[in-house]
């Protein structure tokens, strides 16, 4: 119930501000101070930058945006970074305005696309700038979602291009995720967009509570409001499963039982847990998809049970109703049966690699509170509108297509800002389940961190380079580079380099000052003390490498039955060799792993044959001997194996004793023998007065060289007697600042290059580029040639090799299934490296097509290298056949099982980017075909810095056709669950 109080503060604000009045009363909730504040700014002119919590309700300044516009009878473009976001906040705004006010743009849907108010990706308004398009028009607002993107490796330059180049009179609204920079980030905008009001919050309007499940049991992580106490019972339990961990395997505890440490949660009695506690709806994280599908059939097989047979109706009826035009056969080979059985006992995953049309239903489900258990990879922190009670992270690091890396505090506060549903959770939790060897300490550390930094990720490619130089010129494009954010990131940088470089200057004019001599030229006498010492010092480490190198050599050259000395550490004394290390130089038959003389080889440990080389191979080629070094047995009847580092001068072989065939180390009779054998051996030969080594080592390497080193040493000795300053009783005292000085001196010269390396970087990254366009024949100075026109319109990652494709007619007369065969090398990559078989690829001209592609590409990346360029990622021919199978006309099951490492997902995925390549590739052809320039031949010339050679113009007729078969390709490949998939993140 209102108050007078209340009533008069909304008639004041209606008399203020008529149009946010207005706006504010189309919600149901209050609206926040930041929120406020930013569509105040908005409303007075400015643009701005929020920067708030997942959750908070950012997006309710970019509807302002929208509200603005159509008061104003302007158009507002709402960009979102993936299309699945897209397409939520599509259907978000029709429901608030209607489907003739709002309009979609993606690669797949373009409903209504003259609206007033058009939601797309950031890529499409990309490319509207740089194509001129008449949809700019009455332009006034552009509201970029989920602005933190430009950091994103891949895609992160679209941000900063769009930031860039919009009309002046375009006020940018940019919603971000919360960053320790954003004063950075919206000092930049300021800076290229003119006023820009930088809004900030860190408060949840949703209170997250964090906890730790250990066994069955939920402790809170913090014990204050603050967030910085850690749970003291929390430590106590990572102190006794540290405990129990580091006691004597086996051994058993007080009374007899051996402590248990917490076993790792089992899935669906986590869910029960939660469930048992009112925390669900619940997310859990699990960064595999793999792990997620796993989750999903432990919960089924344990019988959970998380809806009413009501319930499981809707749920039912809405799948169905969801998936009605996917063919049932179809259905069958995406396991829509198990899928729908999870999906009635409320518990479902959520991941790339599931068939987009079963990833919207789960969304939609969960959103209606009748999925309430979802087991997701990381991807679905990155947009999707799809908020949670309770949070649940099952390990704090993840494979990051290399190594397993630990969770960033960034990366933590991403996916738990999840938790808590604004208007229907009084507060969000966040729960991490208990690992053995966690750290509770890291974990707070994690939870308490909540902001991260925003690094540009920007770079110039080809496409951007062609299009900026069409649009502008090279000089002003260069210029307009020069204001992006990664470049004021790189000047803010120098700055603080540019402030110790004044204060190391002052401090070396001091220290030339204090070093001053009567005698003579000080520096220049220091110069020459500091030349002796690096002589002297790489003379030394010359010598030691040479040791170390003739030791490997040695050892290299032992052979079974070898008395030799150890000349120190632990395993020092005489000892007899039974098997070579692996880098063994000698074998008595050719290398086969066996020994003569009876020599005793262990078991799976094959011998080798003589090293490249031979006994008198360089010293070089034993610096890095590192397999295995040789097992000997010592006198007090251990088995060992030595090492290089038990060796700081040559293995001295004494004498040599025949081992018996029979002999094993494991016998310790065996080794008792021989021993005694060893003994014998070398008490027999000291009576007989023998002194020599049986193999004496040759003269080190370091030796053959000394002469002229010795000499370069004594010259500079003389050098510095002779010099005025040498006989200056104040001498050791000048020499200490001529030591400091030439230190700060090296530091200064290291931080001028840091400065120069930052100063002006992309616009020196983007001359490069143009230098390698220019080489192509893409540009010619300021004017873009047209195949630059045509590199223009691909916007592939590998942008520059599909227009040399088209250039070279590489593609030329394929059929649709096979030109979808060569254009997916493009346009896929594969999850993980392929380390197994060949991928298979068509029969007829697909692979001789894709070995010249790949011909191509090593071209074009040898070109970019003596350009100091590395765009051009190698081509992946792993979805070659699933292309061309899909293309001829195949069944969905017959592809899927002919290409097992494909989800369903992954598999709609890579058709849809192969479809928007293609599009590309059609639109790209020129209209005219006459106007193709010739293809530079690069593979007849080893000089790639010489002109190319115009003499081979390609086939006018042929642009038509691959155009012409992109289209037929494209419409062969839009069927089935491609075409009754919507989304394609």
């Amino acid at each position: 119930m209102t108050t007078p109080a209340d009533r008069y503060a909304s008639f004041r604000e209606r008399q203020a501000d008529p149009e946010f009045a207005s706006f504010r009363s189309l919600y149901e909730f209050d609206f926040d101070d930041f929120q406020v504040a930013a569509c105040g700014a908005l409303g007075g002119g400015s643009g701005v930058l929020v920067a708030a919590p997942t959750g908070s309700g950012k997006t309710v300044v970019g509807e302002y945006a929208v509200h603005l516009a159509l008061a104003q009878g302007r158009k507002c473009f709402y960009t979102t970074p993936i299309k699945a976001l897209s397409n939520q906040k599509y259907a978000d705004l029709v429901r608030r305005y209607d489907s003739q006010t709002v309009g979609l743009l993606t690669g797949d849907n373009s409903i209504n696309s003259g609206a007033p108010v058009v939601v797309m990706t950031t890529e499409v308004l990309r490319n509207m700038l740089y194509t001129g398009s008449t949809a700019l028009a009455g332009l006034g607002y552009v509201v970029l979602d989920e602005v933190h993107y430009l950091a994103d490796r891949s895609r992160g330059a679209v941000w900063e291009e769009v930031i860039i180049h919009l009309p002046e009179s375009v006020r940018v609204v940019a919603l971000s995720a919360t960053v320790s920079n954003a004063e950075e980030f919206g000092e930049w905008l300021d800076q290229v967009r003119g006023g820009t009001a930088v809004i900030v919050d860190e408060h949840r309007p949703v209170p997250l509570w964090q906890h730790v499940l250990a066994g069955n049991r939920l402790y809170d992580l913090f014990t204050d409001d603050d967030h910085t106490r850690v749970n003291s019972e929390l430590l106590r339990v990572a102190q006794r499963d540290t405990w129990i961990e580091r006691k004597a395997p086996g051994r058993p505890a007080r009374g007899g039982r051996r402590p248990r440490r917490f076993p790792v949660p089992y899935r669906p009695d986590v869910i029960a847990r939660l469930d048992a506690s009112g925390l669900l709806p619940a997310i859990t994280f699990i960064f595999s998809r793999a792990g997620c599908n796993a989750a999903v059939e432990q919960c089924l097989h344990a019988g959970l049970r998380l809806t009413t047979p009501e319930e499981a109706e809707v749920i039912k009826r809405t799948a169905e109703r969801r998936t009605a035009d996917i063919p049932p056969e179809d259905l069958a080979v995406l396991g829509y049966g198990e899928w729908l059985d999870g999906l009635r006992r409320g518990i479902a995953a959520h991941h790339a690699g599931m068939l987009p049309a079963f990833k919207e239903v789960v969304e939609e489900l969960f959103a209606a509170g009748l999925v309430r258990a979802v087991f997701a990879t990381e991807t679905l922190a990155l947009g999707i509108n799809m908020p949670a009670r309770t949070v649940v992270i099952e390990k704090l690091d993840k494979w990051n297509g290399e190594t397993h890396a630990n969770l960033t505090a960034g990366e933590y506060t991403q996916l738990t800002g999840r938790a808590g549903r604004r208007g229907i959770d009084v507060e969000g939790h966040a729960v991490v389940l208990w690992q053995p060897g966690m750290d509770p300490g890291a974990v707070a550390g994690l939870a308490s961190t909540r902001t991260y930094p925003l690094n540009s990720s920007f770079r110039p490619s080809y496409n951007m380079a062609v299009n900026l130089t069409g649009w502008a010129g090279r000089d002003r494009a260069s210029r307009l580079l020069e204001s992006s954010f990664a470049q004021f990131q790189a000047d803010r940088g120098v700055l603080g380099l540019t402030r110790l470089l004044r204060k190391n200057r002052q401090a070396m004019a001091e220290l030339a000052a204090a070093m001053t001599c009567e005698k003579g030229d000080f520096a220049e006498y220091a110069q020459i003390r500091r030349s002796l010492s690096e002589r002297e010092r790489d003379l030394s480490r010359a010598k030691a490498t040479s040791r170390r190198a003739e030791a490997a050599r040695s050892l290299s050259q032992l052979r079974p039955g070898d008395i030799i000395r150890v000349p120190g550490g632990r395993r020092a004394g005489m000892a007899v060799v039974l098997q070579p290390g692996l880098h063994s130089a000698r074998g008595s038959d050719g290398g086969n792993g066996r020994q003569g003389h009876g020599g005793y080889q262990e078991q799976g440990q094959p011998g080798h044959g003589r090293a490249q080389g031979g006994p008198t191979a360089d010293a070089r080629t034993f610096i890095g001997f590192a397999g295995p070094g040789p097992l000997v047995l010592t006198e007090g009847r251990q088995v060992k194996r030595l090492a290089v580092a038990d060796f700081p001068v040559p293995a001295e072989v004494i004498d040599k004793i025949r081992i018996p065939g029979s002999f094993s180390p494991r016998s310790p009779q065996h080794r008792k023998d021989l021993a005694a054998t060893m003994r014998n051996r070398l008490a027999s030969r000291d009576l007989a007065g023998s002194k020599a080594a049986r193999r004496p080592t040759r003269a080190a390497d370091w030796e053959q060289t000394a002469p002229e080193s010795v000499e370069d040493v004594a010259e500079l000795r003389r050098r510095m007697r002779r010099h005025p300053c040498h006989d200056c009783p104040e001498r050791e005292d000048h020499a200490r600042y001529a030591e400091r000085y030439m230190r700060l001196r090296r530091e200064t010269e290291a931080v001028e290059r840091r400065v120069a390396g930052r100063s002006h970087v992309i616009a020196r990254t983007f001359g490069r580029v143009c230098r390698v366009l220019e080489r192509l024949s893409y540009l010619d100075g300021d004017t873009v040639t047209p195949d630059g026109q045509r590199l223009a319109r691909l916007y592939s990652e590998l942008d520059l090799l599909a227009a040399e494709c088209l250039r070279r007619g590489l593609w030329d007369g394929l059929s649709p299934a096979e030109l979808a065969a060569c254009v997916s090398a493009l346009s896929f990559e594969s999850r993980q490296a392929d380390d197994a078989q060949p991928p298979r690829l068509p029969k007829g001209p697909v692979p001789e097509a894709l070995a010249a592609t790949i011909r191509t590409w090593g071209e074009l990346d040898q070109l970019e290298k003596d350009n100091e360029l590395s765009f051009l990622r190698e081509p992946d021919l792993g979805f070659a056949w699933a292309a061309y199978r899909w293309a001829r006309g195949a069944r969905l099951e017959s592809v899927l099982d002919e290409s097992p490492d494909l989800t369903p997902g992954d598999f709609v995925r890579s058709v849809k980017q192969l479809i928007d390549l293609l599009d590309q590739i059609a639109s790209a052809t020129p209209s005219d075909p006459k106007t193709l320039s010739a293809r530079p031949d690069l593979s007849a010339r080893p000089d790639l810095s010489a002109p190319p050679d115009l003499s081979a113009p390609p086939d006018p007729s042929a642009s038509r056709t691959v155009a012409a078969t992109a289209r037929a390709a494209i419409d062969a490949m839009r069927r089935g669950v491609i075409a009754y998939s919507a989304v394609a993140d």
